[in-house]
């Protein structure tokens, strides 16, 4: 299995949590299966998962979204890397990032969690830091509001607007990681809009 990737959001189980900022890497995968027409299914690796496609002929694409909260995300992403035979340089973690403004969205491989323990779960559970991350910024809540509640709040109205457009960059991202590799993909979603 070659070239199969295994492209994990991250985020926390249940409805109640669906909306939240914590979430958005669960809405990219909601995004590139909707645009192949593909529905998750459970798997035993206590995840949700798709089997498909870039494009025909293209890369295999396993979309996968735990079954776990966020801080013990680890496990089922270490168990779905083995499942299929992935390496870590080929799990791509999408996440929402909270030094990163509303909006944007930032690409990288390695280096630290920032704090984010979904993340650093991740990053345990492989035996590496050096996966592909999609970094979708959520910014941080003005004024005393705890950031940990920050992540766990639905996202504003105006936030709402321009948040389905944010989630399709970020699937963009993800599809220009897998087809042309991570610095062409920095060099067209790092650049100012």
């Amino acid at each position: 299995m070659a070239d199969t990737w295994l492209i994990v959001g991250l985020g926390n189980p249940g409805p109640r949590y669906e909306t939240t900022r914590h979430n958005i890497g669960q809405m990219v995968m909601d995004e590139l299966a909707d645009r192949r027409r593909e529905s998750f299914r459970a798997h035993k690796a206590n995840a949700r998962v798709v089997e498909t496609w870039l494009r025909p002929g293209g890369a295999k694409l396993v979309l996968a979204k735990p079954n776990s909260f966020m801080n013990v995300s680890g496990g089922p992403v270490s168990a779905l890397a083995k499942f299929y035979g992935v390496q870590p340089e080929r799990v791509i973690v999408v996440h929402d990032e909270l030094d990163i403004p509303f909006d944007s969205i930032k690409l990288k491989t390695g280096g630290g969690h920032g704090g984010h323990n979904g993340v650093r779960d991740v990053a345990k559970a492989l035996g590496t830091p050096e996966f592909p991350r999609v970094r979708v910024g959520i910014g941080r809540p003005v004024g005393r509001q705890d950031p940990a509640d920050w992540v766990l709040d639905p996202f504003g109205a105006k936030e709402r607007e321009t948040l389905p457009i944010l989630v399709a960059d970020a699937a963009d991202a993800v599809e220009t990681i897998v087809d042309s590799g991570l610095l062409s993909a920095q060099q067209r979603f790092h650049a100012p809009r």
